[in-house]
């Protein structure tokens, strides 16, 4: 179903849709940003809840918010310094998170309007989101070709389906980030959700939340979540990595291999009883746990979201790649189909 949702900036319609699949669970995404604007999943009650951030009308979408439920790219995440090279030739970007760059810049595709259609899947409700992004666009190489479908299936999955092409050599790293809370929507905090990731190692980070190139393992380290864990149990710790990161804001390597889809993290509200469990063929996944969240931003029904109220789990290629020869290559070239898929399973237990 699609309504009108408003008007850019630059007067382009944005339009809201909604997929429903037979279990009665409800996603709502806009064309603007590929944002997830709602997502209805039950309790162990049977109760519909909405469990992403974000807010009620396109108003708030438009002014400065920390990409709520969008697609990010070009680049997710960070590059250092704003600057890559790539075939010899330096490319600078927007510094846009000190002297970084983050999730594709001023104008990233979580800021543009994306064409769109409403699509008949084998997967369920669907739909099917294109932008072309120019050569230049934001400091990027090439001319890029983006398509991501979103399908709620009758088995109460959120299945996002990317693929993109390009004209020349250029850096491709895109992710869904969405802020979820399987208790009250965000209300409260999200400490008591346990956690699970299947993961051995993680990419320690610096003070600017830069990767400082290593893979470090994850025993007895506050990174272990291969055993599900309260995310307010080590959160808090006097721990370098965690005071970084001001709380948990890091990339952890999905076990498996890259390129298949698989368990990447399971959450679980003891509250709700509502368990979220995210699948995917990318490398990596980055739990954020909404620690630069201030209680500055009012949000869906005059909800103040406050430090930690929602968490991230951002599945992607590493951060700060295009500067990273050791890590695995996010260049993409003419001739090839980048693809990825991300699935967010809800049941209850």
């Amino acid at each position: 179903m699609k309504q009108v949702f408003g008007s850019a900036p630059d007067g382009a319609e944005i339009d809201l849709y909604t997929l429903s699949n037979a279990a009665g669970m409800r996603a709502q995404v806009t064309n603007y940003g590929g944002i997830v604007t709602a997502l209805l999943a039950p309790d162990r009650e049977g109760r519909f809840g909405d469990v992403v951030l974000g807010f009620d009308g396109v108003d708030g979408y438009l002014k400065k918010h920390p990409h709520f439920g969008a697609i990010c790219g070009r680049y997710a995440n960070r590059i250092a310094g704003g600057r890559f090279i790539l075939n010899g030739v330096e490319y600078n970007l927007a510094r846009n998170d000190g002297d970084n760059h983050l999730h594709g810049g001023i104008r990233g595709f979580d800021k543009v309007v994306w064409q769109a259609a409403e699509l008949a899947s084998k997967n369920g409700a669907a739909l099917r989101l294109t932008y072309s992004s120019p050569a230049g666009e934001e400091g990027y190489p090439a001319r890029l070709n983006v398509a991501v479908t979103y399908a709620l299936t009758d088995s109460n999955e959120l299945r996002l389906d990317y693929v993109a092409s390009t004209d020349a050599d250029t850096v491709l790293n895109l992710t869904h980030h969405g802020y979820f809370n399987l208790a009250d929507g965000g209300t409260g905090e999200v400490l008591e959700h346990e956690v699970m990731i299947d993961a051995a190692r993680f990419l320690p980070v610096d003070a600017a939340l830069i990767p400082i190139g290593e893979l470090r393992d994850v025993r007895s380290t506050p990174m272990d979540f291969n055993r599900a864990t309260a995310i307010g149990t080590r959160i808090d710790r006097d721990d370098e990595q965690l005071v970084n990161g001001r709380g948990y804001d890091h990339t952890w390597v999905v076990n498996g291999e890259a390129g298949q889809l698989r368990l990447a993290a399971r959450v679980r509200a003891p509250t709700t009883g509502r368990v979220m469990e995210v699948l995917t063929t990318e490398p990596a996944v980055q739990l954020y746990t909404g620690n630069f969240l201030d209680g500055t931003i009012t949000g869906k029904g005059g909800t103040v979201y406050r430090r930690r109220s929602g968490l991230c789990l951002e599945c992607q290629h590493f951060p700060d790649s295009p500067n990273r020869p050791q890590f695995p290559s996010t260049v993409l070239k003419p001739g090839q189909r980048y693809t990825q898929t991300t699935v967010y399973r809800f049941s209850v237990g």
